[in-house]
């Protein structure tokens, strides 16, 4: 038909946006193109060799691109500003639960995220394994930071002068007989968790229930949250411990890497 465009050889799209063309360059780059020509993209684009190149110095103004003679051209610092953004935007679940629903098939039994906020402890993400137990932490609760090991770890690497205020502002409630609630006995507890590493309760916060925590860190060393393996105390003997806090250890150095890779 007359005054009808032809299809491009290229295969490439008319569409009405120069910003669609402009994204269309950005994609011809991978892992076996780092560097892109002038004529390549204009084939690519079915345009005129002066109209991509209009194109490419435009991306090349807004540092999405810069030339490389007499190659052609790479991409920028604003894709890499914006890569890193983008990895920043990505949530602690998400980074996280991979690696708890591992966990939670290694060791079978059920695998909590929790995050310290003062004198409190929420619990931002549970994997259950096939036999799922009855616990105070559900996705979302909210409890005090003086009971179970996933709580006594957020607390453990807390400022001292931070662990008072929490001391004196929570009250230490009790919850079951075995729960901590005296501050120097809490203290005393919470040194020995900081020279081993881990935590590990049996019945503190839930009767019958174990728990084992590592610290998760971002990529300054900080604890930010932590993550847990919980069980009924029968299925996890004191030979078993061990075993348990090693993969616990291993779950939480895998999440603080990524995490460390996402701030990078």
């Amino acid at each position: 038909m007359a005054g009808q465009r032809s299809e491009k050889v290229s295969g490439y799209r008319e569409r009405n946006s120069t910003a669609d063309r402009a994204l269309d360059i950005l994609l011809l780059f991978d892992d076996s193109r780092l560097v892109v020509g002038g004529q390549e993209v204009a084939d690519h684009l079915g345009v005129a060799r002066s109209t991509a190149y209009r194109y490419l110095q435009s991306l090349a103004s807004s540092g999405f691109i810069e030339e490389q003679r007499p190659a052609g051209y790479r991409l920028g610092p604003r894709v890499f500003e914006l890569a890193r953004l983008a990895r920043k935007g990505i949530g602690l679940s998400e980074v996280a639960r991979p690696v708890m629903r591992d966990l939670a098939e290694r060791v079978g039994e059920a695998v909590l995220l929790t995050r310290r906020t003062g004198a409190t402890v929420v619990c931002l993400e549970r994997e259950e394994a096939d036999h799922p137990v009855r616990l105070s932490y559900e996705r979302g609760h909210v409890l005090p930071v003086n009971a179970g090991a996933s709580a006594l770890v957020l607390l453990a690497w807390a400022p001292d002068k931070e662990i008072d205020e929490v001391v004196e502002r929570s009250g230490l409630p009790r919850f079951t007989d075995a729960t901590l609630t005296d501050a120097a006995a809490l203290r005393g507890r919470l040194e020995r968790i900081r020279e081993a590493g881990t935590a590990v309760s049996r019945g503190e916060l839930d009767a019958d229930v174990l728990g084992v925590a590592a610290p998760i860190r971002d990529a300054g060393g900080a604890v930010v949250a932590a993550v847990s393996v919980a069980a009924l105390s029968y299925r996890v003997p004191d030979e078993r411990v061990p075993q348990v806090t090693r993969a616990v250890e291993e779950a939480a150095a895998r999440i603080s890497e990524r995490l460390a890779i996402l701030d990078s």
